[in-house]
């Protein structure tokens, strides 16, 4: 499994964490790289598939309330395992914070 990085949206399209593993990437690209995965997340439908090609990424992502959680895998990645990958993380952080929301995951970023 090759996760490249994990995003955390609002609905406005504020990142509220970013988190890249094994990527070289400098500020500037990463946050170009964000607002794309974003905009597009973004301005998909609820009918729509849950997963995307972009760049040398697959995105799959899933909508928790207000927060969009969006994983950039490898293209060979097995998308359906990703979104059982967000759907175990949310689980998680529901058990820590009790429900999670956007308020904690700005508020304690390091947990």
């Amino acid at each position: 499994m090759t996760v490249k990085f994990v995003l955390l949206v609002n609905k406005q399209g504020q990142t509220r964490l970013a988190k890249y593993f094994t990527e070289h990437l400098t500020t500037d690209e990463r946050r170009a790289l964000e607002g794309e995965v974003v905009r597009k997340c973004l301005s998909r439908t609820d009918k729509q598939c849950s997963f995307f090609g972009l760049r040398q990424y697959q995105i799959v992502y899933r909508r928790y309330a207000s927060l969009f959680f969006m994983l950039g895998v490898d293209e060979e990645e097995n998308e359906l395992a990703m979104l059982e990958l967000i759907h175990c993380f949310v689980e998680v952080l529901d058990k820590h914070f009790g429900q999670v929301c956007e308020l904690d995951i700005m508020n304690e970023p390091d947990t």
